[in-house]
């Protein structure tokens, strides 16, 4: 319950808050994570390329709080080498997130996009290797 609740805090006010109260589980939760995470990097780059430093700089900090959400909710007990695995990779998307606001470095934000869209979109086929009968199963990101 500890990382449930830590993902819903670092989820903060993206757009689809409403739908993590309704999550079933932890998959559905990181999943939301990684699409709030996904939309604040798209919406990094517009403001990027519009010169809006002011809501790049909020953009970025919503993504940097995603990142630590989902890092905060590992579970390295259970999660072992993959969990350890995630682990720096989170701590070098920060390190680049970092480097993207301070250079407003687009190649770098597309980096960062693509990663985390491939990581999303192999949450997509975690519910089906789950088995039904273990409901509430603690999951590692």
């Amino acid at each position: 319950m500890r990382a449930h609740s830590k993902a819903i805090a670092s989820y903060g006010d993206v757009k689809v808050t409403t739908g993590v109260s309704k999550a079933s589980n932890n998959v559905e939760l990181i999943q939301m994570l990684f699409d709030g995470l996904i939309e604040s990097l798209a919406t990094t780059k517009g403001h990027i390329q519009h010169n809006n430093i002011v809501e790049k700089g909020k953009s970025i900090a919503r993504a940097s709080r995603i990142v630590i959400g989902l890092q905060g909710a590992l579970d390295f007990d259970k999660g072992g080498e993959l969990a350890g695995n995630l682990n720096e990779l989170y701590n070098y998307i920060t390190r680049r997130l970092l480097h993207v606001n301070a250079r407003n470095d687009l190649v770098a934000l597309d980096e960062i996009h693509g990663l985390m869209t491939e990581i999303r979109s192999a949450w997509e086929t975690v519910p089906a290797l789950i088995p039904r009968t273990a409901p509430g199963r603690e999951f590692v990101n």
